[in-house]
């Protein structure tokens, strides 16, 4: 079984992604402009190679989620336009 520390690196990855899609939402904001959903896959998401797309594809729905290769993912805040990680899987560590 997967130890604290494998899926520490785990949870690190879905915040990496919040933060690069947290940068692009940046450079889109001097540009005068905000992104699109649309925009955060076609940019972050997708190129990571860390998504699910089956999964995402099955169970997003409003707001929209991004569900990772891993027991986490990432949810859309419409109140604050971020993406924030979330668990949907569960986790068993060696005891």
């Amino acid at each position: 079984m997967p130890t604290v520390a494998f899926y520490m690196e785990l949870v690190e990855q879905a915040w990496k992604l919040s933060d690069d899609v947290r940068e692009l939402a940046k450079t889109a904001k001097s540009e005068g402009r905000e992104i699109t959903i649309q925009e955060a896959f076609d940019k972050v998401f997708i190129p990571s190679g860390l998504v699910d797309m089956d999964k995402t594809r099955k169970n997003s729905g409003n707001p929209p989620k991004v569900l990772l290769n891993s027991p986490y993912g990432l949810q859309y805040r419409p109140e604050y336009k971020d993406w924030i990680p979330f668990r949907h899987g569960d986790v068993k560590f060696d005891d």
